[in-house]
């Protein structure tokens, strides 16, 4: 055998082999020859549906506790709001140290319900050691902490104020309590809005303008039923349920007149289901209770009721809106698309 002939026959291989991987660069979907003899070749081929077989989108795995954290979260905060400007109105002390309690019995238990999603409470511990800005993650760990140590200081504070501890001192810590949990208080209210907005996920990404204030008018909302439903038929928790029930209202209808591909989770399917229930028991329902029978206190509880059941199923009908969006590529598709 001619040893020159060697490298020849190389270079032609060689020549062959490039040969083949253009004309298979060049047809969609083909495999070369090599493809065959490859261990990746069992993998089917990418489609519009899955890289290799894997989702596109990963779907969330949150647990029932996060869309209930999402909902009590929302109530401490708007509570705190309500206590102190109950306060700076010179209100009913009995609502201000309602309006209080609600907001730390709402911060202790949404830790509990963290550290049941996440499985260990060192793992609730750990997310405290970055403090990432840019995080909504991270920075939503560290509301609920500052949250939860601000209205603590306020409710201890003015339970010693009421019980004779009347120095400049206890004064002075109430309102720092009081101010400082009504601010951390807005951010943990709105702030759930924020996390789920900041993701891949079409549905909740492409509505991530409405969802923190969404999230936050229906925490105004439950925050002042359950003020009604504790017996406080003030003309103030009234006010502050027509103005939820309607802007809940007025959302609905935005979302129902809108036609976008995004959006198809959030009419259809059990995710639509449940948010035009939700959407039409914290909006209309509520709203038109109060309108014709919020004269009487059996009206207000009617309403009061229905927000907050409404209000209760729409953070799980986000979250399951969110689960069918993952499972449908294709709205992802066309959004990269138009970007």
């Amino acid at each position: 055998m001619n040893p020159s002939r060697k490298p020849r026959a190389t270079e032609e291989r060689l020549d062959e082999i490039r040969r083949v991987a253009q004309e298979t660069a060049q047809t969609p979907g083909a495999q070369g020859p090599s493809a065959a003899r490859s261990p990746s070749s069992s993998l089917p081929a990418p489609t519009q549906e899955s890289y290799y077989g894997l989702p596109v989108l990963k779907k969330p795995v949150w647990t029932w506790e996060v869309p209930l954290y999402f909902f009590l979260g929302g109530i401490a905060g708007v509570s705190a709001c309500i206590g102190v400007a109950a306060q700076l109105f010179h209100a009913d002390p009995a609502l201000i140290r309602a309006a209080l309690w609600m907001g730390l019995i709402g911060a202790s238990i949404c830790p509990a319900l963290l550290i049941a999603d996440l499985g260990r409470p060192s793992r609730f511990l750990n997310m405290l050691r970055v403090f990432k800005l840019r995080s909504p993650m991270s920075m939503g760990v560290w509301i609920l902490v500052a949250f939860s140590g601000c209205i603590f200081l306020a409710v201890a504070s003015h339970e010693l104020i009421l019980h004779g501890f009347t120095s400049p001192l206890w004064i002075d810590l109430r309102w720092i309590g009081e101010l400082t949990g009504a601010i951390t208080g807005l951010l943990l209210a709105s702030y759930t809005g924020v996390l789920i907005g900041a993701t891949a996920i079409p549905v909740w990404s492409q509505n991530r303008e409405i969802l923190p204030p969404h999230f936050l008018t229906s925490g105004l909302g439950s925050s002042s039923a359950i003020l009604e439903l504790l017996g406080f038929m003030t003309p103030a928790t009234q006010v502050l349920g027509f103005v939820a029930s309607g802007l809940e209202t007025l959302l609905g209808i935005f979302l129902e007149v809108r036609e976008r591909p995004v959006d198809l989770p959030l009419k259809h399917g059990k995710s639509g289901w449940t948010l035009r229930i939700a959407g039409f028991v914290e909006g209309p329902a509520s709203l038109l209770l109060r309108l014709f029978l919020g004269g009487s206190h059996t009206g207000r509880y009617a309403a009061a009721v229905c927000f907050i059941a409404g209000a209760l199923l729409n953070r799980y009908g986000w979250i399951w809106a969110g689960r069918a969006s993952a499972e449908d590529p294709q709205a992802l598709f066309q959004l990269q698309r138009k970007s």
